[in-house]
């Protein structure tokens, strides 16, 4: 798929989306792992950051990286970590138990749309000067070359990394997710795939684990002050008149472009996320099960909006391969089309199966 810029660009986003089921974090998965993969692959066509070159080649392949990585987080519930604080709040506040599967097949169809659409559409709309890219072949497989045979320990954890999704995907009425990660933490230390030094050397994991502990209890505590309360009966009382449907894609649309006043999808989802669901279980007539999976799942998408939307986009900005007027503009474009598949397509979708 490398010897054309376009289906590099699909590439991107399939291993993106390859390597979410397995990888809670978007931004160790997108920054830490494909970034530092794609970040070489400009200057093979003399395309640098912070110059004029960087439009050759540069600049279409990082923003295939902000498409892939809010595809992924949106795809499945291991995707993206604010994706599990989400779910606690819709089983917390709403009642509303929404399994591995079920997120992953009622995101499935507006998936595969944008997967197939998105790379094309950005092609379009952000054409690179460098269509063919015969180099990128010839590069990777230097590279794996010279990685050689994958090892035992690789082996080993390609094996935990299946046993993890099995249970995520089938398992859920017997065993948590939550356990099934530490299970597979547990089974990594046992078997010799990581020592325990690197796992307290990795920062991010610990950081994420702090601070998603962190919001929940912040967001608990206003529950339980009553603000979110006194909020929803507020916002409630200009609803008044409005169809259920039309309060959904009110809803959804407050909480989904709120996020330009964020700067982290955690931080948003625990801070927006408790207030939208008690306004929306405050009116009657209003279809919980489906407005909670909408909201849950525009949660990643999201991520497309601005520069500091998501901590991959942070990143990707910081390289210095697409101009500021250039990430607002397509953040923008992509930002809107997101939502509207998502209301347009997957909702109708989602009544069908409920």
């Amino acid at each position: 798929m490398g010897k054309r810029t376009l289906t590099l660009g699909y590439a991107i986003v399939i291993i993106d989306i390859l390597l979410a089921p397995f990888t809670p974090s978007n931004t160790a998965r997108t920054g830490g792992t494909v970034f530092p993969v794609i970040k070489n692959l400009p200057p093979l066509f003399k395309s640098f950051p912070n110059d004029p070159s960087a439009r050759r080649i540069g600049g279409y392949l990082m923003w295939m990286m902000v498409i892939s990585t809010s595809l992924s987080s949106s795809m499945f519930v291991t995707g993206a970590a604010p994706n599990v604080l989400g779910l606690e709040f819709v089983s917390k506040i709403a009642g509303v138990q929404i399994s591995w599967l079920q997120w992953f097949l009622s995101f499935l169809p507006v998936g595969i749309i944008l997967l197939i659409v998105a790379p094309w559409l950005s092609y379009v709309l952000y054409k690179p000067e460098v269509t063919h890219s015969a180099e990128v072949a010839a590069w990777a497989g230097g590279e794996l070359k010279n990685m050689g045979r994958l090892s035992r320990k690789e082996w080993t954890l390609i094996g935990l990394v299946l046993l993890s999704l099995g249970l995520w995907v089938f398992g859920g009425k017997i065993i948590n997710a939550t356990a099934v990660g530490l299970l597979a933490v547990s089974l990594m230390l046992a078997l010799h795939v990581v020592p325990w030094k690197d796992i307290t050397r990795y920062n991010s994991a610990w950081n994420t684990l702090v601070n998603l502990a962190t919001l929940v209890v912040m967001a608990n505590g206003l529950t339980r002050s009553g603000f979110i309360d006194w909020f929803a009966n507020t916002m409630s009382t200009h609803l008044e008149g409005f169809s259920p449907d039309a309060t959904v894609i009110v809803l959804v649309l407050v909480f989904y472009f709120a996020h330009y006043l964020f700067a982290s999808l955690s931080a948003h989802t625990a801070t927006m996320l408790p207030v939208i669901l008690a306004v929306g279980k405050g009116i009657p007539g209003v279809p919980m099960e489906q407005l909670c999976i909408l909201l849950v799942l525009s949660i990643g998408i999201m991520g497309c909006l601005t520069p500091y939307a998501t901590g991959p986009g942070v990143i990707i900005y910081g390289c210095g391969y697409v101009k500021s007027r250039d990430y607002w503009r397509l953040g923008a474009i992509f930002g809107v089309i997101y939502i509207a598949m998502l209301l347009l397509v997957g909702w109708p979708i989602l009544a069908m199966w409920n």
